[in-house]
């Protein structure tokens, strides 16, 4: 019996990395992240019923630099995973599954659809960030 060169089962290295790939391992982490962040907004509601110096403390915190990133990471990781949930929701009802859209010949739509999600959740973050910086700035509502 002869023994192929091939695999016996699939390798990640013959696999060329996609952005339907991308999203997935983005999913998962974001929503590890999300968890995180829940213990940081945890902290912040016990801060807020302890007083002004646990408050204090906690705010303090959020306006380091190390605050403010964990604070962006964590309104990314929120948008992302609602713009991803939001086209599985599209996914799951069959939007792009089509027999033109399978076919091999050419790119699949929902590798156009996921740079999508990820822009739209860069920018959405941007905005937000833009529009809580503008605010306390005293700003515009």
């Amino acid at each position: 019996m002869s023994q192929s060169a091939r695999p016996l089962s699939p390798h990640l290295g013959i696999y060329r990395w996609r952005v339907n790939m991308w999203q997935s391992v983005l999913h998962r982490l974001t929503g590890l992240f999300l968890c995180l962040g829940a213990l940081l907004l945890a902290w912040g509601l016990i801060a807020v019923a302890s007083g002004a110096d646990a408050w204090s403390t906690f705010a303090a915190f959020c306006a380091s630099g190390i605050g403010t990133l964990l604070l962006v990471a964590w309104t990314w990781a929120l948008l992302f995973h609602l713009c991803n949930g939001i086209q599985h929701l599209f996914r799951d009802g069959g939007s792009g599954f089509d027999a033109a859209q399978r076919d091999h010949s050419r790119t699949p739509s929902y590798f156009a659809t996921g740079w999508i999600v990820i822009g739209a959740s860069i920018v959405l973050t941007v905005l937000v960030w833009i529009c809580l910086f503008v605010r306390s700035s005293g700003g515009a509502a």
